[in-house]
């Protein structure tokens, strides 16, 4: 009933910027919660962000105040502006979202952080 679709990601070198984008499509009025993940080879993923459908956003200490999400509850998109980007950022980042029928998962956007 839905399905989301990551893309922005991209390679970038230490101290640059990338905005990544998660189109939902399906019944996009159902959905709660939304979320990043990343997760790098050999690591657990982890998370990254999370924002409700009323706008409250919560981060990590590993990528608070570089990091911001946002979202347009209308379009059904989410996004995560990253700035200040670091070596240990780079990772397959996933969009999560929760809704009336359970959580949904992106297929990835690879991240690479590296000069």
């Amino acid at each position: 009933q839905v399905q989301l679709v990551e893309s922005g990601g991209g390679l970038v070198q230490p101290g640059g910027s990338l905005r990544l984008s998660c189109a939902a499509s399906g019944r996009i009025v159902s959905i709660n919660d939304m979320a990043w993940y990343r997760q790098a080879p050999g690591n657990q993923r982890e998370l990254v962000a999370t924002i409700t459908r009323g706008g409250r956003t919560d981060y990590p200490d590993a990528v608070k105040g570089r990091c911001t999400i946002s979202r347009d509850n209308a379009k059904g998109t989410v996004f995560l502006q990253m700035n200040d980007l670091k070596p240990e950022d780079t990772a397959v980042y996933y969009c999560n979202a929760k809704s009336w029928y359970g959580d949904h998962w992106g297929q990835g956007t690879q991240v690479t952080v590296s000069s």
